[in-house]
């Protein structure tokens, strides 16, 4: 029994996509105006402030990539394998497995060399770059190459194992071939589209294509950074998409079901992406503000002496510590006394760095003392 509604990708010509050019003018209109604010403020501070700002930008990028897909990453190991390919020097760097490099190589090639055209062999780099062993898991995996559908139609479904969700069915593997010579051919060719508007149709463009055994969601976001990034002509990254995909996850597997089962007309599509892009930019800006107020806190306590302890545990406020600063909380992170946690927190109360919260209770809490800590930078 035929289905009710057909695929988007069984329509003739299907790339043929159209949209409401008045509605979806307006909202890129006002997103590029947000993206253009933000890169300006962001431009006007220092560099050690940018290349801070774009390591947090990337590592919540690649984090969030993979916790789409249900992979939890160790932020860490992606932090300090950012700063290592950049040459950016970051104190307690560790040491990173090989499937986070493999994930880093990726994001920063689609990134950091954003002019360079996007070819099926680079595509393939990237997705030997993500599954190293060849092995998806438990599972061997067609690795640097199309899938080939020896299990049956590529079904692509949202949801835990057991409760998935089935969203669509990609197209044939036999159409793969012909299908990503044309959109690599239009994704490179000189035309007058807006880059922001062209990562939107890119976006659905590969999803629906669903090239590889594995692996598609994580590399149709590479892709759509590496145009955002020559949207903003920059290898600095300053707001993630992923990140905002993830807050909006249900929404944005209920919008790409719909579009699926549309023929042509990608409007509703291109307003969503737009919206949760403009989205992306307010939250990246919150998160980037307290870069900022952390990188004025030790520009003012530069020359401040202070311990190795002390130093980790300001760090920790600054990254927004959860719960209550206390006496017994300190002495069991920094793995020391209670005796000495005392000494190290009224030694800093003396240096006006910490003070007592004024809501009392129980036992005493306290919390950081500085100027403009509590408000945010007005990055737009």
């Amino acid at each position: 029994m035929r289905r009710k509604n057909i695929y988007i990708h069984e329509n003739n010509d299907w790339t043929n996509f159209i949209w409401n050019e008045k509605v979806v003018s307006k909202e890129l209109a006002e997103t590029r105006n947000l993206q253009g604010r933000l890169l300006g403020k962001m431009e006007s501070l220092g560099f050690s402030l940018q290349n801070e700002a774009a390591l947090n930008t990337l590592t919540l990028e690649i984090v969030k990539s993979s916790e789409i897909e249900g992979e939890i990453l160790d932020s860490e190991q992606v932090r300090s394998s950012i700063a290592r390919k950049l040459g950016i020097e970051l104190a307690g760097a560790i040491e990173s497995e090989r499937h986070i490099d493999g994930i880093v190589e990726m994001m920063l090639d689609a990134t950091q060399r954003y002019e360079t055209p996007l070819s099926k062999e680079r595509l393939f780099g990237w997705h030997s770059a993500l599954f190293p062993t060849g092995y998806s898991g438990m599972y061997k995996i067609t690795v640097a190459n199309w899938r080939k559908d020896t299990t049956g139609s590529m079904q692509v479904v949202s949801g835990a194992m057991g409760k998935e969700k089935i969203h669509f069915e990609a197209p044939n593997s036999d159409r793969i071939e012909l299908e990503m010579k044309q959109f690599l051919g239009w994704l490179e060719e000189e035309n007058e589209i807006d880059p922001v508007l062209k990562s939107a149709i890119a976006h659905l463009w590969f999803v629906t294509i669903h090239p590889f055994e594995d692996g598609n969601g994580r590399i149709t976001r590479a892709i759509t950074e590496m145009l955002l990034a020559r949207s903003d002509n920059s290898v600095k990254r300053f707001y993630s998409m992923s990140a905002q995909i993830r807050v909006e996850r249900k929404q944005y597997y209920d919008i790409l079901e719909k579009t699926q089962k549309k023929a042509y007309d990608i409007t509703e599509w291109i307003i969503w992406f737009l919206n949760c892009l403009k989205n992306s930019f307010e939250s990246t800006a919150n998160l980037l503000s307290k870069t900022l107020i952390k990188a004025e806190f030790w520009n003012i306590h530069s020359k401040t002496i202070l311990n190795e302890r002390q130093q980790n545990m300001l760090n920790k406020l600054l990254d927004g510590f959860e719960g209550k600063l206390t006496t017994s909380k300190w002495a069991k992170i920094c793995k020391c006394s209670q005796d000495t946690a005392l000494r190290d927190i009224q030694d800093l109360i003396n240096k006006e760095i910490l003070q007592k919260e004024a809501s009392g209770g129980r036992s005493t809490n306290y919390e950081l003392k500085m100027p403009g800590a509590n408000n945010a930078y007005n990055l737009l």
